[in-house]
């Protein structure tokens, strides 16, 4: 079994408990604003890796991340365009009691039987899912992503009722999706799930920037500059009274 794979990040600090083996997969659905991995995007690229390639490295870095409480994680792109690829992949590190993450904005979750299907086996083998949610209001969330977020929306709601771990993380941008209402929307949203440990605020950074110039893309959130310590704290506030 074969994944299109972006790029491996041995020492990840921010995807997951403790130290994580970080395998980001190529293609996604969105085309968020605030992107920066913006070179993910196009599905059926990548570098083809076998799920005995990423598990023979992953073995090598176990000393180091067996005792931080770490794992892998599969981020992106999108992991949930590749989950038989993944399906395998965790089922094997399962073999070895290593704790498995996927970092997903759902973007291209489907109630497709098929999909779900794949789906309800590969949350079989999954301990923990990241889930990226990025603006609460629909009309909104089509300008800043190029997608609507029903179908975002009801994999939160799979997931709560699946009862699988979650991890709600939102990046915070000024002007785009900072406001009291529109946070305040979100954190009611959360507080329907029943499977929410944690809530990220992560604030919205340039460093993708030169990505999308590479890319020849133009970058749609010039002069926008990252949150203050304020706006951060604030969000964060607004967020975890759902918690």
């Amino acid at each position: 079994m074969n994944g299109n794979i972006h790029s491996i990040e041995t020492f990840g600090t921010v995807d997951g408990p403790g130290i994580r083996y970080v395998v980001f997969t190529q293609g996604c659905l969105l085309r968020c604003q605030f992107c920066h991995n913006a070179d993910t995007w196009e599905i059926g690229t990548g570098k083809q890796m076998s799920v005995m390639d990423i598990m023979n490295d992953l073995k090598t870095y176990l000393p180091f991340i067996e005792p931080s409480g770490g794992g892998i994680t599969v981020s992106g792109g999108e992991p949930l365009l590749q989950i038989p690829f993944l399906i395998e992949l965790f089922k094997e590190c399962k073999k070895l009691g290593i704790h498995t993450t996927i970092d997903s904005s759902g973007g291209c979750y489907s109630k497709a039987p098929l999909f779900q299907e794949q789906l309800d086996e590969l949350m079989k083998y999954t301990d923990l899912v990241l889930l990226d949610l990025k603006h609460i209001d629909r009309r909104k969330h089509i300008k800043l992503t190029g997608m609507g977020n029903d179908h975002i929306l009801d994999f939160a709601k799979y997931l709560s009722n699946k009862k699988i771990p979650i991890w709600v993380r939102h990046v915070l941008v000024p002007t785009i999706n900072d406001t009291e209402e529109d946070l305040t929307r979100l954190s009611d949203f959360i507080a329907t799930l029943e499977n929410v440990e944690k809530i990220d605020i992560l604030p919205y950074h340039k460093l993708g920037v030169y990505k999308w110039e590479t890319l020849g893309l133009e970058y749609p959130l010039q002069g926008i500059e990252p949150p203050t310590q304020e706006s951060v704290e604030f969000a964060t506030t607004i967020l975890n009274r759902s918690m």
